[in-house]
């Protein structure tokens, strides 16, 4: 496989190794390639050959290692070595001792030290894998951070260097390695051929990750090439890459600073469908935005009322995608939104947007689906009967969160008042469903009313509650603000909005608990009927401050009824 970067060419091979040991004739490792690709290469007798098999894509590779003296290897030996002593021997062996140390270098970021030991292995003819070949890359690609401009300068030279050196010794390359030499390529300044490599990567088999797409587009973006930078997010998009907050951010400033107000408008709602609220740094860029002339000068001025409202209404509300209405300054203040949704600066009131229902259903058989494979299944199972016959619930409580707010130890009292005053709030008046783990429960009255549910040892009772909460399309307290790795397997589309409009936080004064039930509103990217926009921030997301919002807005003029309204 040939491989072309700006004006470096790669060689990895896939083709077989012919080389003599002794006078031993190795046959050829790989088969579908020809010999003569290779010089025939003479070696001493005193060769330790070690062959490195890569399973995944079936290819072999042959490093050879100089040593004092042959070590002749016993088949029968080697199968009789336990696996402890196997990875004992891994471990101890050069290639075993040059991967720690460059792990350990890795966690330094220290790439001074780590190119000390690839040429001090080079020259003692110590084979390198693919992993060690990928930490050298990723520490010389991150150079950057190091301060020291010889240092950065040095890394960026022998870094280039080194994918060069990997493709002669026929290592094959994987996505991290594509990666960190399109990272290099940006830190020379050469977006183009960080998404040439992007490009090759693709086209070897290797799909790229968001993380790939990153040097050339961010490369492009800096330098205010607009063109280019679409084209590296059109090709992330035929990928099946989704862009995050920091990608999209870029290309919104970009097309601001390059007047593309057709290109600011879409990035708007791609923000609105994946990052709902945004960071500070993405209010600035928006902020900057509505402040431009470009932002004054673009909208339609007298615009179809119908056609607005019937795109409202396909979008399940909260926006209308028809583009921009209106024309004129924009008024851009920071407000915040009261408990009803109304828009503290205009008065504009926000909506609750639509979920459908086909989506909760595929999202609870998503839920099943995790949860059986990180679970005993016959465990969940059994709950999941359980559910069905004593549910539905209107309420779901994640009894260990509840017990232990503002106690150093579990208090059954704290969870009784909270269940006590659920129960008043309900519609039907039933005592709500308490997830509890086994090791919690003594038995009592909400036991035996089923209303309580413990789970068994060595389960995790979240993915319990979480599936009550969503089987049962009900009410869930907990203050767990679903972050940690278990929530983030559930993906980014659609639970933030479910756990938005279901979640019921709480609070606990001397009077009783305080139930802060979801806001009527959602906190999403909303852009109203009459043209004006609402941007959520993640600023004072907590009971304590309320969350900051952008508004922006500008004076209405008339605009254009359909007959039929008329």
């Amino acid at each position: 496989m040939l491989t072309r970067a700006g004006g470096l060419s790669f060689f990895f091979a896939k083709t077989p190794i012919l080389c003599h040991v002794g006078h031993t004739r190795l046959r050829s490792l790989l088969y579908g390639c020809s010999h003569h690709h290779f010089k025939p290469t003479t070696y001493s007798p005193y060769i330790k050959v070690r062959i490195f098999m890569n399973k995944s894509a079936h290819f072999s590779y042959l490093a050879l290692s100089a040593t004092n003296k042959y070590i002749p290897e016993s088949s029968a030996v080697a199968e009789t070595m336990s696996n402890k002593a196997r990875k004992k021997a891994r471990r101890e062996s050069p290639e075993g001792v040059l991967r720690f140390k460059l792990d350990m270098c890795s966690k330094r970021g220290d790439v001074v030290e780590a190119l000390r030991l690839y040429d001090e292995a080079r020259s003692r003819g110590v084979p390198l894998s693919q992993h060690h070949y990928n930490v050298l890359l990723y520490l010389c690609s991150c150079s950057g951070s190091n301060g020291d401009e010889n240092v950065v300068n040095l890394a960026l030279k022998r870094g280039f260097e080194i994918f060069k050196q990997m493709g002669v010794d026929g290592i094959e390359p994987n996505e991290a390695t594509f990666t960190s030499a399109a990272r290099l390529a940006c830190a020379m300044e050469d977006p183009e051929m960080a998404f040439n490599l992007v490009k090759q990567m693709k086209s070897c088999g290797i799909p790229p990750k968001l993380r790939s797409y990153g040097p050339p587009l961010f490369g492009f973006c800096k330098k205010g090439d607009a063109d280019r930078a679409y084209e590296v997010d059109a090709h992330m998009m035929e990928s099946g890459v989704v862009a995050e907050e920091p990608e999209l951010c870029a290309l919104l400033g970009l097309s601001v600073e390059s007047r593309r107000v057709d290109r600011v408008y879409e990035m708007m709602h791609r923000l609105r469908a994946s990052v709902r609220q945004v960071s500070e740094s993405t209010a600035e860029v928006v902020e900057r935005w509505f402040n431009s002339e470009d932002a004054a000068g673009v909208g339609e001025e007298n615009w179809d009322v119908g056609k607005v409202r019937e795109g409202v209404v396909k979008g399940g509300r909260g926006w209308h995608g028809q583009g921009w209405l209106g024309k004129g300054k924009w008024k851009m203040v920071r407000t915040e939104m009261d408990q009803a949704g109304v828009c503290q600066s205009c008065g504009e009131k926000l909506v609750c947007i639509d979920i459908d229902p086909r989506e909760t259903e595929n999202f609870a058989s998503s839920l099943t689906k995790l949860a059986c494979q990180r679970e005993v299944k016959a465990d969940f199972v059994q709950f999941q009967e359980w559910l069905q016959r004593h549910g539905p619930f209107d309420a779901v409580v994640d009894g260990a969160n509840v017990s232990l707010i503002n106690q150093k130890s579990f208090s059954f009292f704290e969870l009784n008042s909270v269940v006590n005053c659920l129960r008043q709030i309900s519609p039907s008046k039933r005592l709500p469903l308490v997830i509890l783990h086994r090791s919690r429960v003594t038995g009592g009255p909400l036991e035996k009313s089923g209303a309580l549910y413990a789970t068994p040892a060595g389960s995790n009772d979240d993915w319990y509650w979480l599936y009550a909460a969503v089987n049962c399309n009900c009410l869930l307290v907990t203050n767990d603000e679903m972050r940690d790795h278990l929530f983030q397997l559930l993906g980014t589309s659609f639970f933030p909005r479910w756990k938005e409009k279901h979640q019921v936080r709480l609070t606990m004064t001397r009077r009783g608990p305080v139930l802060h039930m979801p806001p009527p509103y959602s906190i999403v990217i909303q852009e109203s009927e009459q043209g004006s926009w609402h941007v959520p921030t993640v600023t004072g997301d907590d009971l304590e401050t309320p969350r900051q919002w952008l508004c922006a807005t500008r004076t209405r003029k008339n605009h254009r009824h359909p007959q039929h309204l008329e």
